[in-house]
């Protein structure tokens, strides 16, 4: 049977195509080794139960690996200490085909859940037996562990781990336990009463630090294309294509898989794409990412399900993405740690930042369709969408002709602190129903910031680049224009476009053509 691209349930390299992770589990097994505890937390969909497969064949021929799930335990085995005890060795005596002489009449006696001997204090010593006798040392892996995580039973469970972890030098234990899920154990709380102020920290805190890159390397993936191309001989320049997957995406797993998984099995029947290797190109992956962006995966789903359990962080990406206002990143700030825990953000020098520019994407159609309604903005770019497009091409010029029309007129008498903050987002607005359903736009995150933002539209496989500026004088105007022309040569063109919000009361509004060299730039202002 063909290998296919994989983004339901974990990954199995005899089915699916897939990164080589290799160099992930030798630097997991080298924790192993080094008799280290750790959690491995991860955004959804970022490949964590993928891994944990892989690592734990990686593993069995130098340790008795047990692989658990706490998603095969039921609500009710969390209810209590007996119950708890009882439904963890029944999963044992599943997963573990042999044990050292009297190790499993002992597991099975806790399966009688009512008996006064199944406590965690009795299970442990069980469990520490084991080790003891085991011909191979023990790793105990547990996936999902944080549906679990607000259960006291749960709790008391990683106070025995950590217990024996820490007499390790005297009593047999596990040579590595490591937990896995989105939510972090060590930061997990309880209550130890009925009010809710009591609370105590997770005793979770022995886990060493996890720094192994799950994020999917562009030669990775270029590694996993040149797999595919090998079986279908479609040409592509597996080098160019890694590098486009990883622009967008920046190696998140599931979004990789899932745009290779489009242009394998969709955009090869869309009209354009006569052939499986036209649609492995540059046109290729921007139907790709269109598809994607109107995709209402679990992923998205929980990405907008985030903003509105955390209003505050929220509001700090609205800001980050409209304003350019700079987000320092500080982790023991709590919606920060909550959103990089989710994967939705990440640290660039100190600065907080979307962790790639298909969420960004996501965020900016979400924020801006919570705004279409009652929106003079989108309707406006509305009204007259079609005499923008000439012959299939955006005609940006046009945008920008009747964007500083529009502008002028709703919100030409607005003061400078308002057009500061929403001229920006003002424009989206404008934009987003000319090139709805057939093009996306993104902002080049090193460009964002109070003062520029270079904003990339993708639209049938052209791209045009704007920079929207707030005016700061000539000089900064001229500096403004050569900056451009050197984002131009980067996408290796020949046009480009500006559009400076000025709030010099002198000002002319309009637009005009200037010429730079062999680079034309057709300047808006408002």
């Amino acid at each position: 049977m063909a290998k296919v691209f994989n983004t339901e349930g974990y990954c199995d390299p005899e089915l699916h195509y897939m990164v080589d992770l290799t160099s992930r589990l030798e630097q997991i097994r080298a924790m192993v080794d080094k008799e280290k505890y750790f959690t491995v937390n991860k955004g959804r969909q970022y490949g964590k139960t993928t891994t944990l497969m892989a690592l734990t064949e990686y593993l069995k021929k130098d340790y008795l690996v047990v692989s658990m799930d706490f998603q095969t335990m039921s609500f009710s085995s969390f209810e209590s200490e007996q119950s708890f005890v009882a439904a963890f060795t029944e999963e044992l005596l599943d997963l573990v085909e042999y044990f050292p002489d009297g190790i499993r009449e002992k597991l099975v006696s806790f399966q009688e859940k009512q008996a006064w001997t199944s406590s965690l204090q009795a299970l442990f010593k069980v469990l520490k037996s084991w080790c003891e006798m085991s011909e191979q040392k023990i790793v105990l892996i547990i996936d999902e562990v944080d549906l679990a995580a607000n259960n006291q039973v749960f709790i008391d469970f990683l106070a025995q781990l950590r217990a024996y972890y820490l007499k390790r030098r005297k009593v047999s234990t596990f040579q590595s336990v490591i937990l896995a899920g989105v939510y972090d154990v060590r930061n997990i709380k309880h209550k130890l009463r009925p009010d809710t102020d009591h609370k105590i920290n997770s005793p979770w805190n022995i886990a060493a630090e996890f720094r192994v890159d799950m994020s999917f390397s562009a030669q990775e993936i270029a590694g996993m294309l040149a797999e595919y191309d090998k079986d279908y001989h479609t040409g592509m320049d597996t080098g160019k294509m890694a590098g486009l997957l990883y622009d967008y995406t920046s190696g998140y797993p599931y979004l990789v898989s899932r745009l290779c998984q489009f242009m394998d099995e969709r955009v090869t029947e869309m009209e354009g794409f006569s052939h499986r290797g036209s649609a492995w190109t540059k046109e290729g992956i921007i139907e790709a990412v269109k598809l994607l962006l109107n995709d209402n995966n679990p992923l998205f789903q929980s990405l907008a399900g985030k903003l509105t359990d955390y209003p505050m962080l929220r509001t700090v990406l609205y800001e980050l993405l409209f304003t350019g206002k700079q987000i320092p990143y500080v982790s023991q700030n709590h919606y920060i740690d909550v959103a990089a825990m989710f994967g939705f953000i990440k640290n660039d020098n100190g600065i907080t930042v979307v962790a790639n520019r298909i969420f960004e994407s996501v965020l900016y159609n979400l924020f801006i369709s919570e705004e279409f309604v009652g929106s003079r903005m989108y309707d406006a770019g509305a009204q007259d969408k079609n005499r923008f497009i000439v012959d299939g091409h955006l005609n940006v010029r046009r945008v920008l002709e009747k964007f500083v029309e529009a502008f002028g007129q709703l919100y030409g008498d607005k003061d400078e602190t308002f057009l500061e903050d929403a001229g920006r987002r003002y424009f989206m607005l404008f934009l987003k129903p000319i090139i709805n359903g057939v093009g996306n736009s993104y902002v080049e995150p090193e460009t964002r910031n109070r003062e520029r933002m270079d904003l990339v539209i993708d639209y049938r496989g052209e791209q045009s680049v704007i920079e929207m500026k707030v005016w700061r004088g000539n000089a900064y105007h001229e500096r403004g224009e050569e900056q451009l022309v050197g984002y131009l040569n980067h996408f290796r063109l020949k046009k480009g476009y500006m559009l400076s919000f000025n709030f010099n009361k002198k000002k002319e509004t309009g637009v005009k053509e200037i010429v730079l060299g062999d680079k034309v730039l057709i300047e808006a202002v408002v």
